[in-house]
Parts: structure tokens; sequence; C-alpha cells
């Protein structure tokens, strides 16, 4: 009963990963989309940053678009972190692959940051939206300290 369950856990967990695999017929696919989607989280993201630094007029509405924008696209780059992808024209530190758990905790971290600026941003309360953009740009440096080259 162990070897079929630890078959079925195994089956499962390939069929789960192999369309994060499938989906880049080529690692600079893979490289280019993760770009793509690092790019345009970062200009959503700036957009609310610049707001809540005063370098923009404020706009309640401009604020929780573009956090919800960058709050999807924050989901996307991960699945295009996929073996082959550390070479190339790439930021990407070694580190990512050799600790990979830490990098997972990195992304999560930012995730639930810019899921917690896309709540905030809808109440269009400035100072919170300054909080949590400090929170979000935090956990966006400590990824890109550790896991970015420069």
């Amino acid at each position: 009963m162990k070897v079929l369950a630890s078959f079925v856990l195994a089956a499962s967990a390939f069929t789960l990963a192999a369309p994060a695999q499938a989906q880049f017929a080529k690692p600079e696919d893979a490289i280019k989309y993760r770009k793509a989607a690092l790019t345009v989280m970062a200009a959503h993201f700036g957009r609310v940053a610049a707001m809540a630094n005063g370098r923009m007029p404020f706009d309640a509405g401009a604020a929780a678009s573009n956090a919800a924008t960058a709050e999807t696209m924050s989901k996307l780059p991960w699945a295009a972190f996929v073996e082959g992808t550390d070479k190339g024209e790439t930021k990407a530190k070694p580190e990512i692959w050799a600790d990979k758990a830490k990098f997972i905790a990195a992304s999560e971290k930012m995730q639930g940051e810019m899921t917690k600026l896309a709540a905030v941003a809808k109440g269009g309360n400035i100072d919170a939206i300054k909080a949590q953009v400090g929170a979000t740009g935090g956990a966006c440096k400590a990824c890109h300290d550790d896991f970015r080259k420069e």
C-alpha cells in the first residue's frame, strides 16, 4: 500500500510540474517570459510607489488598479525559473537553484505583500498605502539582494 501511495504521489507531482516545464520550448523562452512578467509587475508597483512617495499625484483609483495588476503579475514569473534558465541573458544568481526553498519563500513573501498592497489600495487611504509600499518594496529588495545579479 505504501508503494502504491508513493507512486501516486510521485505521479501527481510530475503531472503538476510538467505543465510548467512544457510551457517553454527553450530556456530562452522561459527567461523572456519571467523578465516580461517582472518588468510589468515592477512598472505597476512603481506607479503606486511614486504616488506613495509624492513623486506622482495621488489618484486612489489608479493606485488600486495598478496595485491589482502588480498583484496579478507577482504570481506569474516563478514557473519560468526552470532547469536550464540559469544561463543566458539573465540576472538570476545561481543561489536560486542552489537554495530553491529560500527562493520560493522569498517569492511567496513578496506575493503576500503584493496581495496586502492590493487590498490596502482598494481602501484608498494614502497613509496605509505608503506603509504597505514600504513593506512590499522591502520584500522585493530582499529577494533582489539574495537572488539577483546587479
